[in-house]
């Protein structure tokens, strides 16, 4: 393992990490654990430790549990059971050296680490991420008709938002119908026209005349907004997921709020176009970077920082139920990110100072200063 001053600068900052879940609180036998540990289908005769992820995980995490790295999959588990889900969970979000989770509340709440749970166990703070499709179908399970929904909806989001400690909101429109979808704004008699036969039919949000409800509704209540794009699981339709399909709506919304586009592989070349040419869109390269793992995470950072302003990329992890997804994505932004920069500054083409300052800007205080929480800059 390469060491320099970026890599040690970077080492010893506690890192933002601004879009990220809860972890499982329980145990887990074998099948739960290869469920968390890929986005995927399972299917006979395979394991989900023979993936990059999986892998990484007995490379890098085995020794924060006391194994051997390469642990078999076997005696991991096995050790994971001994020492007892809190124990696990403490140790490798310890590892990860985070500072500050945000942390989306909205899917799988139940099972999931709630933000303060969660710090408590980094030793950390945390903020929560309030997921606009989860009131929206709250709304619509308390029961509201078509012509009131738009206001219901606003309301409960106004409540959800001003909850102490919200400082974002997200959308999975990525999921429900894609970015594809017409730019403006819809009418009254649009939004009640889709609500009379979404509340009639029930199930999840997924007409696009009210995700493109929702995505205005964020713009009006002021928050930053977390669009998921790019990788993910099967519900994703990928060529639907290209953030560059936003292009006319983020016009539309120019001077308005702040656009976090989360993930984004294999389209961070298209994220960072946005970030360059738009003043409010930022981007972040998490849950591919866990996925890929430490040794190609240099790659995916490298392609996504080409054009974006250096004040532009941010750190996620989206580790989402099982704690070795933080300390992962953790070690692979500090590598990727410290191994590229150390070689410019090598080869001359970066100060140590500058160098220096880009790797805090993209670890802490990008995040810091677009959700406008003390210590940014």
């Amino acid at each position: 393992m390469r060491a320099g001053p970026v890599h040690e600068a970077l080492a010893a900052l506690a890192l933002v990490d601004h879009h990220c879940h809860g972890v499982v609180a329980g145990p887990l036998d074998r099948a739960g654990f290869e469920e968390l540990l890929t986005e995927g289908d399972r299917w006979p005769g395979s394991s989900s430790f023979d993936t990059p992820a999986g892998v990484a995980v007995r490379r890098y995490c085995a020794p924060l549990l006391d194994l051997d790295r390469h642990a078999p999959p076997e005696e991991y588990l096995a050790r994971r059971a001994d020492l007892g889900p809190r124990e696990v969970n403490r140790r490798l979000l310890t590892a990860a050296r985070t500072g500050r989770f945000f942390v989306d509340t909205g899917f799988d709440a139940d099972r999931l680490t709630p933000p303060a749970e969660l710090a408590a166990l980094a030793g950390a703070s945390a903020h929560e991420v309030v997921r606009l499709e989860t009131v929206a179908e709250a709304v619509a399970a308390r029961g509201v008709d078509a012509g009131g929904y738009a206001d219901a909806f606003r309301a409960a989001a106004l409540d959800a938002v001003r909850a102490p400690g919200v400082v974002a909101v997200k959308s999975v429109a990525a999921y429900r119908t894609g970015f594809d979808l017409a730019p403006a704004r819809p009418s009254d008699a649009e939004v009640t026209r889709a609500a009379r036969t979404w509340l009639s039919a029930g199930g999840r949000l997924t007409d696009p005349v009210l995700v493109r409800h929702l995505l205005w509704t964020a713009v009006d209540l002021g928050l930053p907004l977390q669009l998921h794009t790019g990788f993910g699981d099967r519900d994703i339709r990928l060529h639907r997921a290209d953030p560059a399909l936003l292009t006319d709506w983020l016009h539309l919304i120019a001077g308005t709020i702040p656009v976090l586009l989360l993930h984004c592989w294999p389209y961070q070349r298209q994220a960072a176009f946005l970030a360059a040419v738009f003043e409010q869109v930022y981007l972040d390269v998490g849950l591919t970077l866990h996925h890929v793992g430490p040794v190609r995470a240099r790659a995916v950072l490298e392609e996504a920082l080409e054009i974006t302003p250096f004040r532009k990329l941010l750190y996620s992890s989206d580790a989402y139920g099982v704690a070795e997804f933080h300390a992962l994505g953790a070690l692979a932004f500090r590598r990727g990110l410290g191994d590229l920069l150390q070689d410019r500054v090598d080869a001359g083409e970066l100060s140590l100072a500058d160098a220096l300052r880009l790797a805090r800007w993209a670890g802490a205080d990008n995040a810091l200063g677009v959700y406008r929480l003390p210590d940014g800059h």
